[in-house]
């Protein structure tokens, strides 16, 4: 056992039995550096990673690699989801010194902690213009003990010209945004859009929900779209293609990570809770718009599965579940004709194989475990008029069999050994689920939903807050200090059940959020907020997160925090903070208009003109009222359920007799008459085009 065994990260702990000398991040593995005048090997990865294991297996169960590493370096472990900092720091070093980035990542570092060589996977042997690792190791001692100041000198010059490049993005100079900007990130993306498989670009290819609820909110905002296609097009043909692919578990709901093609068939079998969650919002928010049952389906049953695999009985959820199951890549989601014939019979088991895509040539093989054959993803290849035409049945007939078989095949594959789990628990990431359970709940009608959500965020205050919001929980312990995308996610998961519940302690916690997010990490001179808190760890780098990945980025989302607190409390100040962050993003926008979906989404809110709706009575009076109000999408207005006028703007003067209920859709700070049923609430709602 290396120091590894005592970290609570899954992923840390995965490393602990390695012949590698591993540390930790910290000042331990920092001051023995120092005192040997070794350089550090960084390895960043997570869990849930299939080329981060393949690495470990092929380089750090290896003695001999092991021993290298021990004799030349000091090996520095990282979990990137529990140190998003560090990782985003010497991901931006990786990306800059290579082209590109991913995951493991590797980066050598002097004792100081600053870098001179970076790259992701390295293999065990030459391979595909990848040096093996111990050549790699070997070359780099031999430069570190031949010429070590020219190494150090090198990374000093990279450092600086990194430094200097992040002061130039941090303090960029601040600039109106043309009112045509979202115009052109439609016109971006349309120029990007596959229009046969749906989705962005070739492979790989990843859901890119940021992006995805932009284009819903400029349809919104922008009604009768001439742009062809239109934007609300772009969304729901990717949202059809990919619940048809083999990216979506048809067994047991849910989302794998991303497509290894461009048709949503092969995917990376990892499944995270922050994609889940951000596309069960955005399936919803389809479902609103054009009231597909399917996509409602979908929304259903992601969210099963969140509840059913990755809800700890604390109330938070779960980072992530593994690609590999046994070291083989998807093989407890894949199947053979024959496996499924034994489950459903052979009648059953034609009909399923028909609809699914299930052949004896299959789809899919492990290329490092080819003695586990060709395997089938499950997905829907062709309509299902022409599956039941073939299997002489109704459509209706055939949809009605289908669910009992998917639950058959999903009790058998519960039998199977599972892919590993990481437990760690995120408040990042169990805000975007906060935010999906309550939205769903409130919309759906499912008061379960709710339940979830408020169990949640109750799990939130209880164990990750401690006069300020912890980052990871495993077991009982918090630790790491939330960074800005912790306060900024979980403030909008509040304000989301806020909607959901009228419970204002939501809100004020959300408030709290945002003036402590003011505290710790917003830059008053330039504007914008820095990844990190301004009195925590000094990286070699402070950055302030403008672009998304696969979440929100931080100042995306806390600048919809702020604007939308703003137009529920009045503040506007922080409307003014909110705005700030996009005029400091507008030089960006300029010349990358692609991946700055959450920024476009604050900017859609800001843009709007105040609108607000008012549900005033006891829970269940105002239920048809806010019946009503969920059907509709609705991106940038202000939903305040309360059970009495009271204190918040929109409130004042509003109360009602304690068996009745009203409605109050105001508009540019004019409100009209109040609503006393649903009917004269939705002629309202028609009438102002919400």
């Amino acid at each position: 056992m290396n120091r590894l065994a005592g970290e609570s990260s899954p992923y840390l702990r995965q490393h602990a039995e390695n012949p590698v000398d591993w540390y930790p991040w910290g000042d331990e593995a920092f001051a023995r550096a120092r005192a040997d005048g070794k350089p550090i090997i960084l390895s960043v990865g997570y869990s849930s990673c299939h080329w981060c294991h393949v690495m470990a297996h092929e380089s750090f169960e290896d003695a001999s690699t092991a021993a290298l590493m021990n004799d030349w370096f000091v090996n520095v472990k990282v979990d990137r989801e529990e140190r998003p900092d560090v990782d985003a720091v010497y991901m931006t070093v990786t990306q800059a010194l290579t082209g590109q980035g991913g995951w493991p990542m590797t980066v050598f570092l002097t004792p100081d902690l600053k870098p001179f060589y970076a790259g992701t996977y390295f293999p065990a042997v030459d391979s595909h213009g990848r040096p093996a690792f111990t050549r790699l190791l070997r070359s780099i001692h031999e430069a570190w003990e031949a010429d070590r100041e020219k190494v150090v000198d090198s990374a000093e010059q990279i450092t600086t010209q990194l430094r200097e490049a992040t002061r130039r993005v941090n303090g960029g100079s601040r600039a109106a945004i043309d009112a045509a900007l979202p115009t052109r990130v439609v016109e971006a993306l349309r120029n990007e859009f596959d229009e046969e498989w749906g989705g962005f670009g070739g492979a790989p290819k990843f859901p890119s929900p940021s992006n995805l609820e932009f284009l819903l909110a400029y349809h919104v905002s922008h009604p009768g779209d001439p742009l062809d296609p239109s934007a609300l097009h772009l969304v729901t043909h990717t949202l059809r293609r990919m619940m048809d692919g083999g990216i979506y578990d048809h067994l047991g709901g849910g989302f794998h990570r991303y497509s290894v093609d461009a048709r949503w068939l092969v995917p990376h079998f990892e499944k995270m809770l922050y994609d889940n969650a951000q596309l069960a919002r955005l399936y919803l928010h389809a479902f609103q718009i054009t009231g597909d049952p399917a996509f409602e389906r979908v929304v259903r049953e992601t969210l099963a599965y969140l509840e059913r695999e990755m809800l700890d009985p604390a109330g938070g959820f779960y980072a992530a579940q593994d690609a590999d199951t046994e070291g083989i890549e998807g093989k407890c989601f894949v199947w053979s004709p024959a496996q499924i014939d034994a489950v459903l019979g052979s009648e059953d088991g034609r009909l399923f194989r028909t609809v699914y895509g299930v052949t004896d040539a299959g789809n899919f093989e492990d290329p490092h475990h080819p003695e586990f054959g060709r395997q089938n993803v499950l997905h829907r290849p062709r309509a299902i008029e022409d599956c039941a035409g073939d299997l002489g049945l109704d459509v209706a007939t055939l949809e009605a069999r289908l669910p009992a078989l998917r639950a058959r095949l999903l009790a058998e594959r519960e039998t199977r050994v599972h892919p590993g789990l990481d437990d760690k628990v995120l408040a990042s990431w169990n805000g975007l689920a906060l935010a999906a359970f309550a939205e769903c709940g409130r919309v759906l009608g499912d008061a379960h939903y709710v339940e979830v959500a408020t169990r949640t965020a109750t799990f939130l205050r209880r164990e990750m807050w401690d006069a300020g919001l912890l980052h990871t929980w495993k077991d009982g312990e918090a630790k790491v200090d939330g960074l800005l995308e912790d306060y900024a996610y979980v403030g909008l998961g509040l304000l989301e059940l806020f909607k959901a519940t009228g419970d204002i302690a939501h809100l004020r916690w959300a408030e709290r959020l945002l003036d402590d997010a003011l505290d710790r990490f917003h830059d008053e001179a330039s504007g914008g907020f820095f990844e990190s808190p301004l009195d925590g760890e000094e990286l070699i780098l402070r950055q302030k997160p403008f672009f998304d990945a696969a979440t929100p980025s931080g100042n995306g989302a806390m600048a919809q925090l702020a604007i939308w607190l703003a137009r529920y409390t009045g503040n506007e100040e922080w409307e003014t903070i909110g705005g700030e962050v996009l005029a400091l993003v507008a030089g960006q926008l300029q010349r990358a208009v692609t991946g700055f979906g959450s920024t476009l989404l604050a900017l859609d809110l800001i843009a709007a003109p105040p609108r607000e709706i008012a549900i005033v009575g006891a829970p269940e009076w105002r239920a048809p009222f806010e019946r009503e109000v969920a059907r509709r999408f609705l991106p940038a207005t202000v939903i305040v359920p309360s059970a009495s006028g009271g204190p918040l703007p929109v409130l004042v003067g509003r109360d009602v007799a304690p068996d009745d209920a009203a409605a109050y859709v105001c508009e540019a700070m004019v409100c009209g008459l109040p609503a006393r049923t649903p009917e004269m609430l939705r002629e309202q709602l028609d009438a102002a085009r919400l």
